[in-house]
């Protein structure tokens, strides 16, 4: 058989993944025609073969045309980029000569004017040009606050250890990467079987322990020191702790998002406000998070630079005064029917996705256009 060359640049990744789609639906329904014609007793030796054989061209068709659009997509030079970055005094490890810690980074000088930038340009599209007050509150937080909003019980990210070598993993981590394992290594895979994996797999960080023991063990997810199934996980706060006061007893925490600060303010920005709303609130500052294993860069670091705005308006009125600016506005969304079934982004207009309820209402659908 000739071996077919196509330039990748030249093909529409779109219309491929539409005829993937197709393809996966054929591949599932050509798969319930072979297991009815085998229920049946195999009378039909000869329709069961070529249907088994159908089956099979489908899946050869669907892995050539899957291999085109892999092949077709930029692959980014993670390696070289952290090499460059580094060299160019981007981003550097923390404390580098002992060692280090994971999860926490210096920046440079080329990062300190980078970020210096985009925070100017962040304050005038948010700040000034939507005239929100601004605050900057103080990084440490007292117990009481966090208690009240819910993080002391609820700031968790579920954690497993290796049994021989006691090092910690993120569980939902664990059961995301031996999907994208399996995905990857079974190659025979039905499209249904495939998608029902992915349905798992975008679920991981919303399961119970019980239900992410158990799958763990289904996926046959092992500690890379024991080689046996990892201990069973529990939840792990994110955030760090501390005492305020030389006594002990008063119990702190670094704060993990900038929000509290501006909740707890409230009454004195609605009156500066002139007791008016609606109105919005604005910090950027430093957030902490004890994450359980940083890794892939910058994207889960344990200190980092955030910009948070929190819009006040009455329940009873949820329109925004600008939202004819940006109703036309077209926007990607993933929607919770979409997460738990297609796994399919939409692109939708600002204005179609508020009348249909996928976006709550104006100033949520305002503000999202916006950023």
């Amino acid at each position: 058989m000739a071996e077919l060359v196509v330039d990748p640049s030249s093909l529409n990744l779109e219309a491929m993944q539409d005829e993937l789609d197709k393809l996966a639906a054929s591949i599932t329904k050509q798969g319930s025609l072979v297991r009815e014609l085998k229920k049946s007793n195999g009378s039909d030796a000869e329709g069961i073969a070529s249907a088994v054989e159908e089956l099979r061209r489908l899946k050869i068709v669907a892995e050539e045309k899957r291999s085109l659009v892999t092949a077709s997509k930029p692959v980014f030079p993670r390696k070289a980029f952290d090499e460059l970055i580094l060299r160019k005094m981007f981003v550097i490890p923390s404390f580098e000569i002992h060692g280090g810690v994971k999860g926490l980074f210096d920046l440079g000088p080329p990062a300190c004017a980078l970020k210096a930038a985009m925070i100017d340009m962040w304050r005038k599209h948010f700040i000034l040009q939507e005239n929100m007050l601004e605050m900057e509150c103080t990084c440490l937080t007292p117990e009481v606050v966090l208690k009240t909003s819910g993080h002391v019980e609820r700031f968790t990210d579920l954690m497993v250890k290796d049994t021989e070598s006691g090092e910690c993993f993120r569980a939902d981590k664990l059961l995301e990467d031996a999907i994208d394992d399996l995905i990857e290594t079974d190659t025979d895979m039905l499209a249904e079987e495939r998608e029902d994996h992915l349905r798992v797999q975008r679920q991981a960080d919303a399961y119970t322990p019980e239900e992410i023991d158990a799958l763990l063990l289904t996926y046959k997810c092992v500690g890379p020191s024991s080689g046996k199934p990892y201990s069973p996980s529990f939840p792990f706060n994110l955030m760090f702790k501390t005492t305020i006061g030389p006594e002990g007893n008063a119990v702190g925490y670094l704060r993990p998002e900038t929000a509290q600060g501006l909740f707890v303010n409230f009454r004195r920005l609605l009156d500066a406000n002139a007791g008016k709303m609606p109105f919005a609130a604005a910090q950027i500052g430093l957030g902490f998070r004890n994450e359980i294993a940083p890794r892939s860069g910058l994207l889960r670091v344990r200190e980092f630079c955030m910009g948070e705005i929190e819009h006040f308006l009455p329940s009873t009125d949820k329109s925004h005064s600008n939202f004819a600016s940006v109703a036309d506005k077209h926007l990607v969304l993933f929607g919770r029917d979409d997460q738990l079934g297609s796994g399919k982004t939409k692109t939708v207009s600002v204005k179609d996705a508020v009348s249909s309820g996928l976006i709550n209402n104006e100033t949520l659908g305002y503000f999202m256009a916006r950023t």
